[in-house]
């Protein structure tokens, strides 16, 4: 996993993201103080490798980012992913497309109306995910090793395409 701080990182691995049929996105947000939710965290994955962009990180521009959300040659695989748009929609003014939602398929598949991913993973595959750190404060730097492995093994990360 690699951790994004600068534009050039950024603009670097969406270039190589970009060619992938589709990327996996998870965003990490404060909202329990602010009207809209402040982007601290955007974790993105190909089936070659995961990335972790500070989007706190001093100076970073997230154009790159925004700009893969927008490309219409990349599914952007989200899960419960009304929040994520709309956290790309203020930053943005955009609406990642194309888009699947993996709770809107499982609720299609009969896994109930809005089931979480930890409970998505936990009855397809028998594995559970470490879910300790979702209610941390990512606005705090630098991040810790704690959040950083949370990150590591959090929604996505070990996608890899059948």
């Amino acid at each position: 996993m690699e951790l994004i701080t600068t534009t050039s990182e950024l603009s670097a691995a969406c270039e190589r993201l970009a060619r992938h049929p589709f990327v996996t996105v998870d965003t990490e947000f404060l909202r329990e103080t602010t009207y809209y939710p402040l982007l601290c965290v955007a974790q993105m994955a190909s089936s070659d490798e995961a990335v972790v962009i500070d989007a706190l990180a001093s100076g970073i521009d997230l154009k790159p980012f925004f700009e893969l959300m927008a490309n219409p040659g990349v599914l952007k695989v989200f899960h419960a992913a009304r929040q994520d748009i709309e956290i790309v929609w203020h930053r943005a003014g955009i609406i990642p497309r194309p888009l699947f939602d993996t709770q809107v398929a499982a609720m299609v598949l009969g896994y109930g109306d809005s089931i979480s991913y930890d409970q998505l993973v936990q009855r397809i595959t028998g594995d559970a995910l470490d879910k300790s750190h979702r209610f941390t404060d990512w606005t705090r730097r630098p991040l810790t090793p704690a959040q950083t492995t949370s990150l590591r093994y959090s929604r996505f990360h070990s996608v890899k395409a059948s």
